[in-house]
């Protein structure tokens, strides 16, 4: 496939860009610092910028979103999204994943009551601007599917992971290496059965 990281430079998205790499798929990251892994077409840009979005999205099979927030700039992540929706729209592609948050939407009830309260209080803004976000995604018209994983770590990958939606039986754990929430990613571009789903992830 061709893919299209926005956010690739660091964290989840570099992990997923160079696992998709890897596997043979043509990846193209989009990065304000113009740092993305050796081998990846890279766009350098801020991806509220449309002429980026648009440039980044072209010829795309699918799209990923795994920006985060910025300093000094109000829900970054809706901003992005909303930009990449409507550069997808005018390009006809199709396939979107999203990464969001636990908490984000109604995920609240897969977490455990304790983490629910202090992630709403400590993480408002930021579960704000994933609201938005996810807002913006179910309303695109997009054959899209969000992943709302626990909190990130640098350990290991344990190449085991839990996907639930809130429909399905079972609580999350309270994180997941960046790894394994990549390798999980990358299994979900190409699996038909979660568009339109908003899966909650963890180890």
């Amino acid at each position: 496939m061709k893919i299209t990281i926005v956010g690739g430079s660091k964290g989840t998205g570099a992990q997923l860009a160079a696992l998709a790499q890897a596997a043979g798929h043509e990846v193209t990251v989009v990065s304000r610092s113009a740092s993305a892994p050796s081998g990846v077409r890279t766009v350098i840009g801020n991806a509220t910028d449309p002429a980026v979005a648009a440039q980044a999205v072209a010829g795309a099979d699918v799209v990923v979103v795994t920006v985060g927030g910025a300093k000094g700039v109000s829900r970054q992540r809706a901003a992005v999204t909303k930009n990449v929706i409507g550069a997808m729209q005018k390009a006809g592609v199709r396939r979107l994943v999203v990464q969001s948050s636990l908490g984000a939407g109604d995920s609240g009830s897969q977490m455990p009551a304790p983490l629910r309260i202090v992630m709403q209080a400590v993480l408002a803004k930021a579960l704000a601007d994933h609201n938005e976000q996810e807002a913006a995604v179910q309303g695109s018209g997009l054959d899209w599917t969000i992943v709302r994983p626990t909190g990130l770590t640098d350990k290991e990958p344990t190449s085991t992971w839990k996907a639930l939606t809130t429909n399905e039986d079972g609580r999350l754990g309270g994180s997941i290496p960046r790894r394994d929430l990549a390798a999980c990613m990358l299994g979900i571009l190409s699996d038909d059965s979660t568009v339109g789903k908003a899966l909650g992830v963890s180890s």
